[in-house]
């Protein structure tokens, strides 16, 4: 769920209008006209996973960073800007042509080059700079190198977890920095600005730690507060009797994807309809699922108190 968390949230950032609550729904489940921005999401989180399967045979690299990007950009907006390729033509941040931008990346022919040069300050032993300073740079590097024609946003968000974990700092990617970046968007965007206008690093380095700091602090809390539910949803279940057991092990899928419909409980226990539809009936008599749509058929029910963590 930290996962689709960040998904949603970089994405959202670049403009995609999904909620948490349709991000964790079935594709079939989504109104048509919000497909698109839905496809965007799933994207950004199997691209997170995949890269995180990556790290444990490949170091982080330029060639890793290509095939996230070709992951994240598949199928939807921005597939035909050259997915896993670094761009061969000219972008701009902001405005409207090369006239009025904001600002002006590096030529085409330069960004293989910018791009080994960050590769290499990965890697590189013999400068002695702490690893939170070290990806703070990489970030604004990469940002202001603007490798792909599309999706460095979100890229550049996810190099900072893939740094993270590559460099043993964290054994599970939580910590997603993409949330304080949403809420703070003009102040992400300012501390970026002003190294490249004035070469004001020290306010982007602040402003990416304070990001770390508030971050990993609520982080922390949610992890806690998953823990205590956890230990009081399963005390509760235990009253189910005969019934316990199978709650137990849809809770374990509700912990992944807190929302789903009675066909989904009887497909993941391998139980009857009507078995299922049973103990659905019996969680949600407990609070512990509450049902969304209103309907009298093609029911949702959400696991609240776990899904309630994540969207505060």
């Amino acid at each position: 769920m930290l996962i689709t968390k960040e998904a949603n949230t970089s994405s959202r950032i670049e403009g995609t209008q999904t909620q948490m609550d349709e991000v964790i729904m079935r594709k079939e489940q989504i109104a048509p006209e919000k497909r698109d921005d839905w496809q965007e999401v799933q994207n950004y989180v199997q691209a997170i996973n995949v890269a995180i399967e990556e790290l444990k045979i490949l170091p982080l690299s330029n060639r890793l960073l290509k095939q996230t990007h070709a992951i994240l950009m598949d199928g939807v907006r921005g597939e035909y800007k050259a997915p896993g390729e670094f761009r061969s033509s000219q972008n701009w941040i902001g405005g409207s042509n090369l006239n009025n931008a904001v600002f002006v990346p590096p030529h085409p022919n330069e960004v293989g080059e910018l791009m080994s040069d960050l590769e290499k300050f990965w890697h590189n032993e013999q400068i002695q700079v702490p690893d939170l300073i070290r990806i703070a740079i990489s970030h604004y590097q990469f940002e202001t190198i603007h490798p792909f024609l599309d999706g460095n946003g979100r890229i550049g968000r996810l190099l900072i977890t893939l740094y993270l974990v590559s460099r043993g700092l964290l054994h599970k990617p939580a910590l997603y920095l993409s949330d304080f970046f949403e809420r703070n968007r003009g102040a992400y965007y300012d501390a970026l600005t002003a190294v490249r206008s004035s070469n004001n690093l020290l306010h982007w380095l602040k402003f990416f730690l304070t990001a770390v700091v508030e971050t990993a602090t609520k982080s922390k809390d949610t992890f806690m507060a998953i823990m205590a539910l956890r230990q009081d949803v399963e005390h509760r279940i235990l009253g189910l009797g005969k019934r316990a057991e199978n709650a137990k092990k849809l809770l374990m899928h509700l912990y992944q994807r807190p929302m789903l419909t009675v066909s989904e409980a009887a497909e993941i226990l391998a139980i009857s309809h009507q078995s299922a539809n049973g103990l659905v009936r019996q969680l949600e008599e407990m609070g512990i699922l509450v049902e969304t749509t209103g309907y009298e058929r093609n029911r949702l029910y959400v696991f609240a108190r776990y899904f309630d963590l994540f969207i505060v």
